[in-house]
């Protein structure tokens, strides 16, 4: 029987020396990869998560779908110059990770009664094959080469989660209950949580009461438009569902006592952060290449000012934990792999009529611009873009008032088509994010709407992919520089 090996520290802790192996083999393996990526096809992980109500499935589904029928990519240089010869699934070469269901949710959105496909609650994955000539003198010296894209898609949830590893849990408790303090919808946790003190003996059915309530309101806040709605796994349990780790909740622990809920609620909080939040950083997080987020940004307008700022400060904090900087040769073997390219897309680009698309990728850029300067500062290459990855609307005009207003028609879910005019944007970013950063009640050019529009019964060509809106232009700069 094996028996772990122990040295001791000079503080009297206990280091078990085969974790630290386990580390030094981590590294190791790492260094074999890099060293085996010269010698083996090129890969880009790509990393696929979105906010609240972002489309990450439509996202995914239509880009792999434009992928193998390039008729609609021309912004995609590899395939308007005809350098992808072709492209085909294969099976991901982690056989631990889910496949994402590719062939279900593109039935789903293009199929004769065409839907919103289900969404992804956990990690999945899937992976692309394209054979690429190169091009220019020396490109065409040699033979063809096999670019493999892996598209890693995972819960927006998780990525704010990693936000918490550099937290404490007072922190989080303080930072959190500051936030609920501002929205009514918080009343019931906050009335909850004042019964409790630091003081309180631990007793598990009061615990359980409290993280009801707090998941109850992160619940409620992510259906208002909300971002941070930190713990993640909260909204998606999954398996862990009822487990100790994901019962605790903020509250003020200053000066707890053993045994009490406040030191309880603080080990939990640790616990989730060793057992779910590091391991997914460990594991998925932190072997990707490319990054594309993906928000909602029309859905935070309409949700008024405190959701666009929340929205902007979500933005901000999650950028670091994606270690930006370039992918060299040296600081992969000393440092592991780092995002070296982040997009950050305002989607449903196609409620709007395209005279207001770049108002709203101006708004995208504004709303990143802090986290987009960190990115940039280490060497992290960024961009901001309005797209549709699945285009369900035309564009129209309407007589109102005795003017032409531009609109879109789209169909509803109850099979009647209409035109829909959402308001106008501002031309101006700073006339959102100033209301916003001051907390106004309510936007000074007037309110923006969203409609909810379904797929609509298409006929696509051989050839083509599922109509879009720039997704061919996100795909350029996401992987373009690859694929030469």
């Amino acid at each position: 029987m094996a028996v772990p090996i122990l040295a001791r520290q000079t503080a009297g802790d206990l280091v078990i020396i085969s974790d630290i192996a386990e580390g030094v083999t981590r590294s190791v393996s790492g260094v074999t990869d890099t060293v085996a990526g010269f010698f083996v096809d090129p890969v880009i992980r790509l990393g696929v998560t979105g906010l609240s109500r972002a489309g990450k499935t439509v996202f995914i589904t239509s880009l792999v779908a434009n992928l193998l029928d390039r008729g609609r990519m021309p912004q995609l240089v590899a395939a308007a110059n005809g350098s992808i010869q072709t492209a085909y699934l294969q099976p991901q070469p982690d056989d631990t990770v889910p496949r994402f269901e590719f062939e279900d949710h593109l039935m789903a959105m293009t199929g004769t009664s065409p839907r919103w496909p289900d969404s992804t609650r956990a990690v999945s994955e899937l992976r692309l094959s394209l054979k690429v000539q190169p091009q220019g003198l020396f490109g065409a010296l040699g033979g063809p080469k096999t670019v493999h894209l892996d598209i890693i898609d995972y819960p927006g949830e998780w990525l704010l989660d990693l936000s918490l590893l550099d937290k404490d849990f007072r922190t989080w408790s303080r930072e959190t209950l500051a936030r609920m303090e501002k929205r009514d919808f918080a009343a019931e946790y906050l009335a909850a949580v004042a019964k409790v003190s630091a003081k309180t003996s631990y007793a598990e059915p009061q615990v359980q009461d409290l993280a009801r309530t707090f998941t109850t309101y992160l619940k409620d806040a992510r259906s208002r438009g909300f971002s941070d709605c930190t713990p993640g796994r909260f909204l998606l349990p999954g398996d862990l569902e009822g487990s100790p780790v994901l019962t605790f909740a903020p509250m003020d622990a200053s000066g707890a006592a053993r045994r009490t809920i406040a030191r309880e609620m603080e080990r939990r909080f640790e616990a989730y952060k060793a057992k779910v939040v590091r391991p997914f950083f460990r594991d998925h997080f932190a072997r990707l290449d490319r990054q594309v987020v993906l928000v909602d940004v029309l859905g935070a307008i309409h949700d008024g000012p405190r959701a666009v700022e929340d929205l902007r400060q979500t933005m901000a904090d999650i950028l670091g934990a994606f270690r930006p900087g370039r992918n060299a040769f040296l600081s992969q073997l000393l440092l592991g792999k780092r995002v070296d390219r982040i997009l950050f897309a305002a989607t449903k680009a196609d409620h709007l009529h395209h005279e207001q698309h770049g108002r709203l990728t101006a708004i995208m850029d504004a709303l990143t611009r802090e986290a987009r300067d960190r990115a940039q500062f280490a060497g992290a290459e960024t961009q901001a873009v309005s797209l549709a990855a699945l285009r369900t609307t035309t564009e129209d005009r309407l007589d109102h008032g005795g003017r032409q207003i531009a609109a879109v028609t789209g169909m509803l879910a109850s099979g009647k088509r209409a035109a829909f005019y959402p308001g106008e944007l501002p031309t101006d970013a700073s006339r959102i994010l100033a209301p916003a950063r001051e907390g106004a009640e309510d936007w000074p050019f007037g309110d923006v709407q969203v409609q909810s529009f379904v797929p609509p019964v298409q006929d696509i060509a051989p050839g083509d992919g599922p109509p879009h809106i720039r997704l061919d232009k996100a795909a350029e700069f996401l992987i373009g520089d690859r694929l030469r």
